[in-house]
């Protein structure tokens, strides 16, 4: 995380778990290391010292938003075990969908659009390989290989163009009816072999 060391000192963790808890609140926009520094109890120098530059900082945020988004994954792939691309989908859905979540999200949707617009920032790379981890989950419910990965990249497509228009309009019942219509489409697993 450091300039000087690859383990994370205490310190480090403490003030990156505070940087990111005002990053969800305030996000990306505008983001200025005196004001950040005053509001998680730090100063400038320290956050230079501990991350080694502003963007070095964001770099660590930002894989701390993705290392939540991972253990989300992971939750979701544990927890389709079998019942199929349907209900794993629609326990996508429902995560993304749940107020509680919108901070985070609106903090992935700055940090996607960010490494788009600036791709040799901080945030390089950001949205190409939140789209292989989501397709890497996506593989787990679908058809691996190169004959599902259309169905995995509609499906894909789906969910996070209503992530969109969900965080743009709040219409959480236009939206998710959309998407359910998409996901009835899905199979449901019943067509799964039985592994005994």
């Amino acid at each position: 995380m450091s300039a000087t060391s690859p383990t994370p000192s205490d310190r480090q963790v403490e003030l990156l778990g505070r940087a990111y808890r005002h990053l969800l609140e305030r996000g990306l926009g505008g983001l200025s290391l005196r004001p950040l520094a005053a509001a998680i109890g730090s100063s400038p120098g320290v956050l230079m010292f501990l991350f080694g530059s502003k963007d070095g900082l964001i770099r660590a945020l930002l894989a701390r938003a993705r290392a939540d988004e991972l253990a989300v994954l992971a939750r979701i792939r544990d927890a389709e075990d079998g019942r199929g691309p349907r209900a794993a989908a629609t326990a996508v859905w429902d995560w993304l969908v749940a107020a509680e979540h919108r901070a985070l999200l609106t903090l992935w949707l700055q940090a996607y659009a960010r490494s788009l617009t600036d791709p040799d920032g901080p945030w390089s790379g950001f949205a190409a390989d939140t789209v292989r981890d989501w397709l890497a989950v996506l593989a787990d419910v679908l058809p691996a290989g190169p004959a599902g990965e259309p169905d995995r990249t509609l499906l894909l497509a789906v969910l996070r163009g209503g992530l969109l228009d969900l965080l743009a309009t709040g219409d959480v019942d236009r939206v998710g009816a959309a998407v359910h219509r998409h996901l009835a489409g899905l199979p449901d697993g019943s067509d799964r072999e039985d592994p005994r």
